[in-house]
């Protein structure tokens, strides 16, 4: 599956996959988040904190990685005709991701479904957000609400 600049709904094939650019996360990024989210735990931005932790340094906010990897994968197209994105499902957070480490997400869409309304139908995707190593860090289901070509 390409990216998809202008993506409707019968676009999304079943079983089609996309995987993302990738991003380096860096700490400035994770602090900034951190002012942004108002967590300041010191597990992501105290390093000495983080010398002591189970990980043996900082870690990003599972949800800053989260919020990034939305973007990456805004970049590909998916949501450029995305009438709401309502719900995830099954969201695991699976692994820590290390300042400077570089994710990417491997979508794959899961399924179509005709809505009651006809300018538009649900997408259900498999969303995995990997490291540099290919380790899978967060992962679930994410469900989009499209809108149909010729509809706009």
């Amino acid at each position: 599956m390409k990216p998809m600049p202008q993506a409707y709904f019968e676009d999304f094939g079943e079983g089609e996959e996309i995987i993302t650019r990738g991003r380096t996360i860096s700490r400035a990024d994770v602090v900034q988040f951190a002012g942004v989210s108002g967590d300041f735990d010191p597990l992501h931005v105290d390093t000495e904190f983080g010398k002591q932790s189970i990980f043996g340094k900082n870690v990003a906010h599972g949800l800053c990685v989260l919020s990034i990897a939305s973007g990456l994968i805004g970049g590909t197209g998916i949501f450029s005709n995305l009438i709401a994105f309502y719900g995830m499902e099954d969201w695991r957070f699976r692994g820590p991701l290390f300042f400077d480490d570089t994710i990417r997400v491997r979508i794959r869409v899961l399924s179509r479904k005709e809505s009651s309304k006809p300018d538009r139908g649900n997408v259900r995707l498999s969303i995995d957000i990997l490291n540099q190593r290919d380790e899978v860090l967060q992962q679930g289901i994410w469900n989009l609400l499209v809108r149909k070509k010729g509809t706009e």
